[in-house]
C-alpha cells in the first residue's frame, strides 16, 4: 500500500497537489487529476480519513445516538438517518447508548476531539451541563437549557387525534396510560393534547402518568384499569405501552377491541411490510430523519437554521379499534 509521497512520485507531481486532489480543494488541472488518481489506483493508495478529517476539521462523520436499537422506532430511524446522511456523502456512527451516560458523553468529546462532525441524538441522559449551543447537535424531541436543533412530531395533536378517534368509535370513557422523563420533552405534549380535546368534547377520562423508570410497570397498568373498570378507550403513550396494555387486558379476560379500544402512539413497524398490530398515531419517522440530517449538516456548515422543525402525525387502523365509526 502507497502513501501519498509514492503517489505523488509517481505522477510526478508535488504531495501539494495530491492533497488538493484529495480534498477537491484549489486548482488542479483535469489532465493532473487524471495521473494522480491513476497512480493513487496503482498504488492501492488509501488516504487516512481520520488525519485528513484532523488537518481539515472534517470528517463528513455524523454521530447517531438512541437508547437502543432493539426498539422498532429507533431501528427504523437510524435505518432512515443512515440513508440520508449517505447521500449527503456523510458516513453515521452508531451509539447504542442503553441510555448510559457515559457513553453518550463520549460521543460528544469526539465532536470536541474532531472526530465527528455532529450529533444527531435521541437522549434521556443528563446532558444539560454538555450540550450547548455551540455544539453541533440536532435532539429528537429533547430540550436542554440551551437551545439547540430540536426535531419532533405534532404530539399535542396526536393527543387530539387519539381522543377523536376513540370517542368517533363510540368510546364513552377515555383512559391515558403513559411514562414521562424527568427531562424536558416534546412527547409530554401527547398528554396534554389528549385531556385539551376530552375536556373540549365533554368526554370523561382518568390517566395514569408515570415518571421513568416506573417499577413495577405492568401492575401499575392492572391497577389503573382495574380502579376504573368503565374506561372503554384507552391512549397510550407510546406503541410498546399499548402492547403492555393488550397483555394485561389479555389476562384480565377483557376483549380488544370489542370492549375495550386501544390506540398507541408511534407507528412502529416490525417489519417492512407487514399488517400493523395496533391501531396507532403514526410519527413521520422517514421525515423526521430527513429533517434532522439536513439540519445537522446545515449547523455544521455554519449556515442559519430554524431551532424546532415539528412534523404531522397521522392516525393508522389496526385490530385494537372497532373499523365502524358510530354517529
Amino acid at each position: 500500500m502507497g502513501t501519498m509521497k509514492d503517489v505523488a512520485a509517481l505522477a510526478k507531481v508535488g504531495v501539494g497537489t495530491v492533497s488538493r486532489v484529495l480534498n477537491n480543494s484549489g486548482a488542479v488541472k483535469e489532465s493532473t487529476r487524471r495521473k494522480v488518481e491513476a497512480a493513487m489506483k496503482e498504488l492501492n493508495y488509501i488516504p487516512n480519513a481520520y488525519a485528513r478529517g484532523l488537518k481539515m476539521n472534517k470528517t463528513n462523520t455524523v454521530a447517531l445516538i438512541i437508547p437502543t436499537i432493539w426498539h422498532p422506532f429507533f431501528s427504523e430511524f437510524a435505518y432512515y438517518v443512515e440513508r440520508n446522511l449517505s447521500e449527503h456523502k456523510y458516513k453515521m456512527l452508531l451509539c447504542n447508548s442503553d441510555v448510559n451516560n457515559d457513553k453518550e458523553l463520549e460521543y460528544i468529546q469526539m465532536v470536541q476531539e474532531n472526530k465527528v462532525d455532529g450529533i444527531i441524538g435521541i437522549t434521556y441522559s443528563d446532558l444539560d451541563n454538555f450540550v450547548s449551543s455551540h455544539l453541533p447537535f440536532v435532539t429528537i424531541d429533547r430540550h436542554f437549557k440551551e437551545e439547540t436543533v430540536c426535531v419532533t412530531s405534532d404530539n399535542f395533536h396526536a393527543g387530539q387525534l387519539a381522543v377523536e378517534k376513540l370517542v368517533e368509535k363510540g368510546c364513552q370513557k377515555l383512559g391515558y396510560i403513559g411514562t414521562h422523563s424527568r427531562f424536558p420533552t416534546e412527547t409530554t405534549k401527547r398528554r396534554s393534547g389528549f385531556v385539551e380535546q376530552a375536556e373540549l368534547m365533554e368526554i370523561p377520562y382518568a390517566i395514569y402518568d408515570g415518571e421513568d423508570p416506573v417499577v413495577e410497570f405492568k401492575q401499575e397498568i392492572r391497577t389503573f384499569l382495574e380502579e376504573n373498570p368503565d374506561v372503554d378507550g384507552v391512549f397510550a403513550h407510546t406503541d410498546f405501552i399499548a402492547l403492555d396494555i393488550l397483555e394485561i387486558l389479555d389476562e384480565m379476560d377483557r376483549k380488544v377491541p370489542e370492549e375495550v379500544q386501544i390506540i398507541g402512539c408511534d407507528g412502529i413497524k416490525m417489519e417492512a411490510g407487514r399488517k400493523q398490530i395496533l391501531s396507532t398515531i403514526r410519527q413521520p419517522v422517514d421525515l423526521m430523519a430527513k429533517a434532522a440530517v439536513e439540519k445537522i449538516i446545515q449547523v455544521i456548515d455554519g449556515e442559519p437554521v430554524k431551532t424546532k422543525i415539528t412534523l404531522p402525525v397521522h392516525y393508522i387502523e389496526g385490530p385494537t379499534t372497532k373499523n365502524e365509526i358510530l354517529k
